[in-house]
């Protein structure tokens, strides 16, 4: 499991530096990049939090949506033999490739 938290429906990525000893992250799923950090988790939160705050503040002053957008169709790089068992796969069940990895997903994410 990745090191993550949430808020306002952002995911925030946590890593820690031990060499600087300070935890840090930036905002996922965004096309800018925004970072965070503090030095015991309650200053990452609460850093993490107003990265959030501040970035959909920015957002709505210039106009600018501020999720990525998910147009519904993306490239996966797999390799050769998971891609011929994928295509196997989906041919036993009568359904398309791109079905069969749309039910693979639905699964893992709950939807």
């Amino acid at each position: 499991m990745k090191d993550t938290i949430s808020y306002q429906n952002f995911i925030g990525s946590i890593h820690f530096s031990a060499d600087d000893d300070i935890f840090y992250g930036k905002i996922e799923g965004i096309g800018d990049t925004v970072t965070f950090e503090g030095q015991s988790v309650n200053e990452l939160k609460t850093a993490f939090h107003e990265a959030v705050d501040d970035y959909l503040a920015l957002c709505r002053e210039v106009g600018k949506e501020p999720l990525k957008s998910a147009k519904g169709s993306f490239n996966v790089r797999i390799p050769p033999q998971l891609h011929r068992q994928a295509l196997g796969q989906a041919a036993r069940e009568g359904v398309s490739l791109n079905r069969l990895v749309r039910r693979a997903i639905e699964n893992m994410v709950g939807s």
